[in-house]
């Protein structure tokens, strides 16, 4: 099993080397959070991109360098297990403090509370921020981004609207830029991936896939990747035990829709021969993917968003399911996460069910970007899961 220091910490090293494209991005932050330091305005840069594009790696470079140079400077993160890999981070770089890393609504109320404003804000996974209040998590604002614009002189966020995966937390890209708008501001996209091994082809296949597209034929070239479908999820669980025998952070996974409660009990998802529980939650300051009794537990959204994995197997439960025309459908009456849908004064009755849909489509979609190496699925539905192996099948046969 990989070390917490030989995998996660150097994914976001500040020694890791950036491409041209992902330097040049850092340069113009560095100079738009120069310029605007000088200025009384509350300016906002916003670094857009999906999964795996390096854009953590480009803000944990751009802190680092930062934190150093402009006081009152502070990194946020509403993401536990990412927070526990930035304070390591830290304590590991020289002149950079763990206290410099916070949460969200920490940040805010203290703030609130000391009746301060701070020069500079780095906010990580901004698509995690609250955008209503939140009273069981201490936070009576409205929108979280909002407030931390207000209490910063130069706000930098990383945002991915396919990885919104929350009601309390609902974002997409135009109300991200309504509310930037009053606000000096630059928005950048990042394009190219980096954390799979997977062809172009093969991950605009999985795109029109999460997006509820035709299924089409798998493309030829799908890159140096070990992608497989299993009809025994049991079967798939042995070979990434195998996996992670031989390269570590190897992890099964899956979507909603098994029984789940924060009670402190063990909750299995049963899946045929399968029979394994939910990630546990985790009060140690090591990732959960990167402790060796977790091959054991099934991971969730929450314990994998944000992290490489070298394989992943993926239960694609209840809620996603086969339609007659061969498209992925979704049924959000099948989710067994409450903490998924909850409803919002400023949305309708019809944009509140639209939005369902999108989540867990996004929550797919997060778990489809974790493996580095390889892929591993299973669908719970019999119809989705034939027609995946004849999908795959084709692809043996063609190659």
């Amino acid at each position: 099993m990989q070390s917490l220091e030989s995998h996660t910490l150097n994914a976001f090293s500040k020694n890791v080397q950036l491409t041209q494209k992902q330097e040049q991005v850092l340069q113009t932050i560095k100079a738009f959070t120069r310029e605007h330091l000088e200025k009384a305005d509350h300016a906002v840069f916003v670094l857009m991109g999906d999964a795996g594009t390096g854009k953590s790696l480009i803000l944990n470079q751009l802190f680092t360098d930062l934190a150093q140079q402009v006081a009152d400077a502070y990194f946020l993160v509403n993401h536990p297990e990412l927070l526990k890999v930035y304070r390591e981070l830290a304590g590991q770089t020289p002149h950079m403090l763990k206290k410099y890393y916070q949460r969200p609504t920490s940040f805010i109320n203290q703030l609130h509370k000391l009746n301060k404003k701070v020069n500079l804000t780095v906010v990580d996974e901004a698509h995690l921020l609250l955008s209503k209040p939140d009273h069981y998590n201490n936070y009576y604002g409205n929108n979280q981004l909002e407030d931390i614009v207000n209490l910063s002189k130069v706000t930098i966020v990383v945002f991915d609207p396919h990885q919104v995966l929350r009601t309390k937390s609902f974002w997409n890209k135009q109300r991200l830029l309504d509310l930037i708008a009053p606000h000096p501001h630059q928005v950048v996209h990042l394009k190219q991936q980096f954390r799979m091994q997977a062809s172009p082809q093969l991950m605009a296949w999985l795109d029109r896939l999460v997006d509820g597209e035709v299924i089409q034929p798998l493309p030829e070239d799908i890159g140096d990747y070990d992608l497989q479908v299993f009809a025994d999820a049991q079967q798939m669980f042995q070979l990434i035990i195998k996996k992670n025998n031989r390269d570590g952070l190897a992890r099964m996974t899956s979507t909603s829709g098994y029984p789940s409660t924060l009670d402190g009990g063990k909750h299995l998802v049963n899946e045929g021969n399968f029979h394994l529980p939910w990630d546990q939650y985790n009060f140690t300051s090591t990732p959960w993917a990167e402790q060796p009794q977790t091959i054991n537990e099934v991971g969730s959204i929450y314990t994998v968003q944000g992290f490489d994995l070298n394989y992943i197997g993926i239960i694609i439960g209840p809620p996603f399911y086969l339609t007659s025309d061969h498209r992925l459908g979704v049924d959000p009456s099948k989710v067994t996460d409450v903490e998924i849908f909850k409803h919002r004064a400023d949305m309708d009755e019809k944009a509140f069910e639209q939005s369902k849909e999108v989540l867990l489509r996004n929550s797919l979609n997060v778990l489809l970007r974790r493996g580095i190496k390889g892929m591993y699925l299973h669908a719970h539905d019999q119809k989705l899961e034939a027609y995946l192996e004849q999908v795959f099948a084709k692809a043996r046969i063609n190659h």
